[in-house]
């Protein structure tokens, strides 16, 4: 999987563009390096004719690289892509102008051609040949139209609008709204990215929203809902009816429905559409939403700020009203976060320059301006069909995709709220999903999403095609590699079952025995040597080859040798075990400061023999982590300090999974204090704002993790019967 990555990432205009979507729907890409001298020659080109046909990396088959020629040229055409022509060195070897690649034909003993290799970035892929016919795709051809469409207070939003050239019948309009600019869209990247949705027949709509590149008005992140009071208010949800209301009146042959997708930020966009909703939106897609950013998503977890995306992700929102690049001044974010001493720092620097930075400093605690803000607390009963999405690594809005589901399930009395979740990271099923990192998940999971869920879901919906024989919740299942269904999320065959803490760093469904000593296990927590969350050097979020895409799916023996991370373990498990559902953990502890962060992080250990893939022998893998500010042990709204040294239980969501245990595995959990600088560090004395904490607040504090009779810390897992 890795040189495939690698192939697709550096090759951008081939095979998806091998890319990992940021919160902000952006996308990350390698940079080109030094290039290769190549020597363009003259071949016949009836040469070139023994080459032709399809080709593949077997480690995804779904991915397809065709060769021919056109007269005296060349081309390449991989999967959902456009052609590129490429150009002889020889007659077996042949190159691309528009990036530093090269492709070597090869010939078994018999002389026939039977695969190529791939050269790119001083790596070197095998490709397959598979046919010698290409499989040539044929982009549909869209019209571009551009527009500013007044909404109800005057202001003009930024519109363009893709129909199909030739229409034979009226369609339904398929609709993008998104902070992250529409300029660059073109009917070529419709094809890419709504390929198996362009088989179908959509007009195509992207919208720059209020306060964003070409739109006019003022951007608000996350915009709280209007006053209805006033007629002339505005929020998102008003800026979408007032767009599909100008759309079905002045968009030629759309057939009087509307549908809208989206994913991180787009995806609250969808949700939020569904309030109130315009007569014609007739199905939402809310993908990954950005539903409460400080109970669980992009900015706070628990109370726990979200120290580099809540920094990085702002400057670069909220900077100008486009997009603008974050770096630092050093290699290891790990060392520049640190090196600020706290985080009054930042305030600082930016001088008031950031709305929603001023906004974190104002507003530590979960007060009215968060829940002004939280989606799942005023989403209510929708007449709009809904296709909840989410991913189990998802790195920025997990919370956020389960927290919609559930909102719009209390009033779901139609039975048209429907969720996937996958085996994601943020936005992954919008590539192939054969593997995240290092874990592979055995076949094409996002291309599965796409052509046999969402494809025929909004099909049904707007244009009446097909039956809707989608169960009302479709997970996959890791472990097992498998797509599963049931009438809810999470099912109702779950059963739960407590596993404890042990001494001695077991792992056991058997609760411990009064009497025993000790009863904790500690360690010593040092806001001056933080424990990472991924391995340094740590580059900025969406810096170059950055890391924070897989980040969950990392391996986590790079944190043996610290001894401020507690871990317990079970013996190898002699049955699989299989969790599906919401994990909570109960965790018994104390600590000799008067404030502190628990993080807890469930793991599946994999064998230590691992003949399937010898790289994964003893592979740590998160299944599921949370961090919880102990602060807000009593209330999210009223933080108070905690007695030193008393023992409290904190009640930690883990959130949801659908997680195979394999025999012959481990089950894992481990216990640290710091997780940075992915999260700011807890001065660990009970300050009234951390986020105008002074360097001199910090101070080291002794943990102690419980694991006894009397308070027996244990996870809730959903166990499968």
């Amino acid at each position: 999987m890795k040189r495939t990555t690698s192939l697709l990432l550096l090759c951008g205009f081939l095979a998806l563009l091998t890319v990992q979507s940021s919160s902000a729907g952006r996308i990350a890409q390698n940079p080109n390096t030094q290039q290769s001298q190549h020597t363009e020659v003259k071949i016949a080109p009836q040469r070139f004719d023994e080459f032709a046909g399809q080709y593949i990396i077997p480690a995804n088959p779904d991915l397809v690289l065709s060769f021919w020629r056109e007269g005296d040229k060349f081309f390449l055409q991989a999967t959902s892509q456009q052609k590129v022509e490429i150009f002889p060195e020889s007659e077996t070897k042949f190159f691309l102008k528009v990036t530093d690649a090269q492709a070597t034909f090869v010939r078994d003993a018999q002389g026939k051609v039977t695969g190529a290799i791939w050269r790119q970035n001083n790596q070197e892929s095998q490709l397959q040949r598979t046919s010698s016919q290409p499989a040539i795709e044929v982009p549909v051809q869209f019209a571009r139209r551009e527009e500013m469409i007044p909404m109800r207070d005057g202001v003009k939003l930024h519109t363009l609008i893709f129909s199909p050239q030739n229409i034979a019948e009226a369609l339904p309009i398929l609709m993008n709204r998104t902070p992250y600019g529409i300029a660059q869209t073109t009917s070529d990247g419709i094809n890419r990215r709504y390929k198996e949705l362009v088989k179908d027949g959509y007009i195509f709509v992207a919208q720059d929203i209020r306060g964003r590149y070409a739109s006019e008005g003022q951007f608000v992140m996350n915009r709280p809902l209007r006053d209805k009071k006033d007629r002339k208010s505005i929020d998102e949800s008003a800026d979408t009816y007032d767009t599909i209301d100008w759309l079905v009146k002045n968009v030629a042959k759309n057939n009087g429905r509307v549908g809208i997708l989206g994913v991180s930020y787009d995806g609250w966009l969808a949700a939020v559409a569904t309030i109130d909703a315009h007569p014609a939106l007739r199905a939402s897609s809310p993908q990954a939403p950005m539903t409460d950013t400080w109970l669980g998503d992009d900015f706070f977890h628990n109370g726990a700020f979200r120290e580099t995306y809540g920094y990085e992700y702002v400057k670069s929102m909220e900077t100008s009203k486009e997009d603008t690049d974050v770096t630092l001044d050093k290699l290891d974010a790990f060392d520049w976060y640190l090196g600020l001493g706290s985080l009054s720092k930042i305030s600082d620097e930016l001088k008031g320059k950031l709305p929603t930075w001023d906004a974190f400093v104002a507003h530590p605690n979960y007060d009215d301006y968060w829940k002004a803000r939280a989606a799942q607390r005023y989403l209510k009963q929708t007449t709009v069909p809904t296709l909840v999405v989410g991913g189990w690594w998802d790195q920025e809005d997990f919370y956020g995709a389960l927290a919609t589901y559930d909102a719009l399930e209390k009033h779901d009395q139609d039975n048209k709220n429907f969720v996937v979740l996958g085996p994601w990271n943020h936005g992954g099923w919008g590539g192939f999903g054969r593997g995240l990192g290092a874990i592979s998940f055995g076949s094409s999971t996002g291309l599965y999403f796409r052509a046999q869920i969402q494809a025929p879901w909004f099909a049904y919906f707007l244009k009446d095609k097909g039956k809707l024989n989608e169960s009302e919740a479709v997970t996959f299942q890791t472990g097992t590699n498998k797509w599963t269904t049931s009438d809810r999320w999470p099912p109702k065959e779950a059963v739960e079952r407590d596993i404890f803490l042990r001494n001695g760093k077991q792992l056991s469904f058997e609760k411990p025995k009064a009497n025993q000593e000790p009863e904790f296990e500690s360690y010593v927590s040092d806001p001056a040597n933080p424990v990472p969350y991924r391995k340094r050097p740590i580059q900025p979020t969406y810096g170059s080859g950055s890391g924070w895409y897989t980040w969950l799916v990392a391996d986590q023996r790079f944190l043996q040798g610290r001894n401020d991370v507690l871990t317990w373990q079970t013996e190898v498990l002699s049955e699989d075990l299989t969790i599906t559902g919401d994990i909570v953990a109960h965790l018994f502890a104390s600590t000799t400061g008067t404030d502190s962060d628990w993080v807890v992080k469930l793991i599946d250990v994999y064998a230590n023999e691992y003949p399937e893939d010898k790289k994964m022998a003893g592979y740590q893998l998160m299944v599921a982590d949370e961090i919880f500010r102990g602060r807000f042990r009593q209330s999210f709204t009223k933080p108070t300090p905690i007695v030193a040294n008393q023992v409290n239980e904190y009640v930690i969501d883990l959130h949801g999974n659908n997680h195979c245990f394999k025999k012959g595995h481990r089950v894992m959990v481990q216990v640290q204090s710091t997780w940075f600088p992915l999260y700011d560090r807890n001065p660990q004395k009970f300050v009234e704002n951390i986020l105008k904490a002074q360097a001199s607040d910090y101070q080291v504090a002794t943990q102690r993790v419980y694991e006894s009779a009397r308070y027996p810390s244990h996870l809730s897992l959903p166990v499968m019967k």
